[in-house]
C-alpha cells in the first residue's frame, strides 16, 4: 500500500508474539513486533470499554499504547519491578483481590516462570 503524503510503501509490522490479559472492562495486549528495519519492540496496549454496545451501535473502546524498543526493555523491567514491589509492600493483594488465572498458572508451571525477571540482551 502506498502512502500518498510521503510516497512510501507501507509495510505492516510482523507480529512475533502476543499475550492477552483480560481484567474486567479492560483488556491488556502485550505484543512483540518487528519493524521495517528488522528491530524488535514491545507494544503494550490497554483497551478499555467506555460505552456498552446496543442493537444499533457497537461498543466504544479507549486505547492507550506504549512502545518499547529492545535497548529500553531491561531498564523498563527494572523500574516496573521496583514499582510493583513498592505497591506489594504497602498494599498487598488480599486473596479476594488476587485474580487466579488457571491458564497463566498452568503456563507458569510449564515454563518455570515465577514472577522473577532475569532478562539478558
Amino acid at each position: 500500500m502506498q502512502d500518498k503524503k510521503t510516497n512510501r510503501t507501507w509495510v505492516p509490522e510482523a507480529m512475533l508474539y502476543s499475550k492477552t490479559i483480560k481484567a474486567g472492562r479492560r483488556v491488556y495486549y502485550i505484543d512483540v513486533k518487528q519493524d521495517s528495519k528488522d528491530e524488535y519492540y514491545l507494544s503494550i496496549t490497554e483497551s478499555k470499554r467506555t460505552q456498552e454496545g446496543s442493537e444499533t451501535s457497537a461498543p466504544v473502546f479507549e486505547k492507550h499504547k506504549i512502545f518499547l524498543y529492545r535497548e529500553d526493555i531491561v531498564a523498563f523491567l527494572d523500574a516496573f519491578t521496583d514499582a510493583a514491589q513498592y505497591i506489594s509492600n504497602r498494599k498487598p493483594l488480599t486473596p479476594h483481590e488476587y485474580r487466579k488465572d488457571s491458564e497463566a498458572t498452568d503456563e507458569n508451571a510449564k515454563t518455570g516462570v515465577n514472577g522473577d525477571f532475569d532478562v539478558e540482551f
